[in-house]
């Protein structure tokens, strides 16, 4: 089941796109908090965002650009703002299609569904993993946090992805080093350490230097 975020400070708006997408089987979530919606927005790591121009704190061009830093997901606009400058500056700021308000659901779920379509029939959306304003982007190793982006190597990218799937939980050096043989390369106990340091250092670069604890003699979390 395809998920749609919805960004829009309408609530019956939302309400009713949300009730309408939902009759075609597709899932719908709303945005409530509308200074964290890339937080929303990797929490659930949706296939589709509905978004309006005119939002509380930032506008949806500012939430289209943040999120553009995180992933390709497709991003449909709408805004009663239908002139030919907010179209120009939606597609510029990335988004995909635009709808004017006031609009007919039929066309918005139409719009919806080609770009579903054209998106997922030939190549599969960024998976996303976050935890505490941290946000990793599997699909391209990439580190966010804070408007911080680093890039991870392959190894780095393993790890932090293996802790935040068990966050709260201690994960072992071994259990480590068994998802880094994975790979084509050999993991050691010096070479799991040297990447741990390393990417301990990306993420104090992103503010988050305490995000993985060490535990003593059992092995490392993400609290």
């Amino acid at each position: 089941m395809y998920k749609i975020l919805i960004v829009e400070d309408d609530s019956t708006i939302a309400e009713r796109i949300s009730a309408n997408l939902q009759k075609w089987e597709l899932s719908c979530v709303c945005v409530q908090d509308f200074r964290n919606v890339t937080v929303r927005f990797a929490e659930e790591n949706p296939h589709l965002v509905i978004m309006d121009i005119s939002l509380p704190c930032y506008d949806g061009y500012h939430w289209c650009g943040e999120i553009r830093r995180l992933s390709k997901v497709p991003i449909l606009f709408l805004s009663s703002a239908a002139d030919n400058m907010n179209i120009v500056m939606a597609i510029s700021t990335g988004a995909d299609d635009f709808i004017a308000k006031p609009f007919d659901m039929s066309v918005l779920l139409a719009k919806v569904q080609a770009l579903l379509r054209r998106t997922y029939d030939f190549s599969a959306g960024a998976s996303l993993l976050t935890h505490g304003g941290v946000i990793l982007n599997l699909a391209d190793s990439s580190l966010t946090s804070e408007g911080t982006r680093v890039e991870l190597t392959r190894n780095e990218s393993r790890i932090l992805q293996v802790l935040l799937e068990n966050s709260g939980k201690t994960v072992s050096r071994d259990r480590l080093m068994q998802r880094l043989w994975e790979s084509d390369s050999y993991i050691d106990e010096n070479t799991l350490t040297v990447n741990i340091n390393r990417l301990r250092k990306k993420l104090t670069l992103c503010g988050k230097e305490d995000l993985i604890v060490t535990r003593k003699g059992l092995g490392y979390a993400v609290e």
